[in-house]
């Protein structure tokens, strides 16, 4: 397995990121098609095993519940000091004016809550899950800058958001002296090139690496148009997206199916491909609830996509309002 240098930073992470959403007991906010431990625990074996070493959660995944199987798998199977571990704050996690978002209040507690789930002294990559439009971004940075100092986070990270806002949390960091950051986690796939626009270009200039999340659209980039799945059906936050030009994300996904039948392989394989091979991009961090989403995302590593092959992906793209935020 490739490592990678996050940005400009020291931090280096696997050419894959497992993305940890999926991984949630029932009873703890859990979604319909989360994994419980035992299943769960199987695949991060698996992961580990292949050579997978970052793993992304976040707090208000299964209300905590992620993190605390993230964390005992990774304890029984591994070196923490092998391991990128990341996390995110800024969803409600208790009642309360101070129960989410990044104030100086939520965020002492938040990481503190985390890292007590992820039974660890400190996360590798402390990520904020979204702008917080309530709260000056100076507080956000300064505390999160303590966190660091602390010892509690080894870098931190920002996750979707209007490239403006990244800018001004950015330089706000560099006027008062606090720690950068140095990782971008933002909706990109075929289906949502948006972020080439402004932010990428950003990230780019600033040396901040791009781990997008989605980089198979809530998986409509793996099967044909109009196929429905579990969580397809029960995903709401899904159904929030990829809905403004039907007609084009259609033809999209028909362009992969066939660059997929001419290779002899996955739709999925395809589209992780092509994310990997855009420039501002670091890693995509892939979602795992079957054994073959494994697979796909390890045998995307092997192939690179011809300069045709990427201009029949992209020729039906229509420009769209930026979702995810």
């Amino acid at each position: 397995m490739e490592h990678i240098t996050l940005g400009a930073s020291g931090l280096r992470v696997s050419a894959i990121i497992m993305g940890c959403m999926s991984f949630g007991e029932s009873g703890r906010g859990a979604h319909e098609w989360s994994l419980p431990e035992d299943i769960s625990r199987g695949i991060i074996r698996t992961a580990l095993d292949a050579g997978i070493t970052t793993f992304d959660t976040a707090d208000v995944y299964s209300d905590g519940s992620s993190e605390e199987i993230v964390g005992r798998a990774l304890k029984d199977f591994a070196r923490r000091e092998e391991l990128v571990i990341a996390t995110k704050v800024n969803g409600r996690m208790y009642p309360g004016p101070h129960g989410q978002g990044l104030s100086r209040a939520h965020i002492m507690t938040a990481i503190d809550a985390s890292l007590t789930r992820l039974g660890t002294d400190y996360v590798d990559l402390y990520q904020i899950h979204r702008f917080d439009p309530t709260v000056p971004v100076e507080e956000t940075m300064e505390a999160l800058n303590d966190i660091v100092r602390a010892g509690k986070a080894r870098y931190i990270g920002a996750s979707s958001m209007y490239a403006w806002q990244f800018a001004k949390m950015q330089y706000t960091a560099d006027l008062g002296g606090w720690t950068r950051f140095i990782s971008m986690q933002d909706q990109y796939s075929l289906l949502m090139r948006e972020e080439e626009r402004e932010m990428h270009p950003f990230c780019l200039d600033q040396g901040v690496g791009v781990i997008p999340w989605s980089p198979l659209a809530r998986g409509l980039l793996t099967r044909p148009w109009g196929t429905a799945t579990t969580r397809s059906a029960t995903d709401k936050f899904a159904s929030t997206l990829y809905s403004q030009h039907e007609d084009a994300d259609r033809a999209i996904v028909a362009a992969v199916a066939d660059v997929a039948s001419r290779r002899s392989v996955s739709m999925a394989q395809v589209s992780l491909a092509w994310v990997r091979q855009q420039p501002a991009v670091t890693a995509p961090i892939v979602g795992v609830t079957k054994p073959q989403h494994l697979d796909d995302a390890l045998h995307s590593l092997t192939i690179t996509l011809t300069d045709e092959e990427m201009d029949a992906l992209t020729a039906a793209y229509l420009p769209q309002y930026p979702e995810g935020f």
